[in-house]
């Protein structure tokens, strides 16, 4: 199953955020720092390159590395924090 790029909810999740997302699924236990640095490493070559941009979930989604649960619960902290 292929995760849209942006998702309902996603609108609130700002730039501002996004280095968020990946900390918390860190602290999570969802991804290690490893892991997380590749996709951002990953995130960054493509917009580096002018391909779309990828949000952290959907990289870390597509890699097998998360599940939508764990992104809905990464979400669902994130806009604790927003408000």
């Amino acid at each position: 199953m292929e995760l849209p790029k942006r998702r309902k909810g996603d609108e609130g999740v700002t730039g501002e955020f996004c280095n968020r997302f990946g900390a918390i699924a860190v602290n999570k236990g969802f991804v290690t720092i490893g892991e997380l640095k590749a996709a951002i490493m990953e995130q960054i070559d493509d917009d580096v390159n002018g391909r779309e941009h990828r949000l952290l979930g959907s990289i870390l989604y597509e890699k097998g590395l998360i599940t939508e649960g764990q992104i809905e619960a990464v979400l669902l902290e994130l806009k604790k924090i927003i408000k």
